[in-house]
């Protein structure tokens, strides 16, 4: 049985995810950076996490010459930022204004949570490199975060006091 690539995204476009910019520099030190859904833990002892990146992004390169990377988790204001990032090419970061982490990395300003990694691990799979990064450093940000289900980016509804709290989609 065979699965159609259409089908395959529309079926797995209903987990709702939350929304990266994943970055690192290449090997003259100039940034790179791409839009990922495609993040999560791995491990609490030690602290590792997992990003998938398309074989076609220049940022895979980067990552094996620097041996790091950096996730800024991006909140709800920060479509612009996932859609400028989303796009091919090195072009992507020109006149962008990162901030600097604790390991030299570019991070987007403003984003929920930056977690800086040392690639601990990667191997190839499908149209993918599978990245696991062990963290370094990180920082938490109160605020929402920007979710994308469905082929659209979606916010959380603020949640009604007296009614259980918390947000909702």
């Amino acid at each position: 049985m065979s699965v159609d690539t259409a089908g395959f995204r529309k079926a797995l476009g209903q987990f709702a995810t939350g929304v990266t910019v994943v970055t690192t520099r290449d090997a003259a030190g100039l940034p790179l950076g791409l839009t990922v859904s495609a993040f999560c833990s791995v491990s609490l002892h030690p602290p590792l996490v997992l990003v998938c990146i398309d074989h076609r992004s220049e940022a895979n390169a980067g990552m094996r010459e620097s041996g790091l990377f950096a996730v800024s988790v991006l909140a709800e204001d920060q479509e612009e930022a996932s859609r400028r990032f989303a796009l091919p090419g090195r072009s992507k970061v020109d006149g962008f204004q990162f901030v600097s982490g604790r390991l030299g990395l570019p991070l987007v300003p403003g984003a929920l949570a930056h977690v800086e990694c040392r690639v601990r691990s990667f191997h190839d799979e499908g149209d993918h490199a599978v990245w696991v990064g062990e963290v370094r450093s990180l920082s938490a940000h109160p605020g929402r975060p920007l979710l994308h289900h469905a082929g659209g980016y979606r916010r959380l509804e603020a949640g009604r006091s007296g009614k259980g709290g918390g947000d909702r989609l």
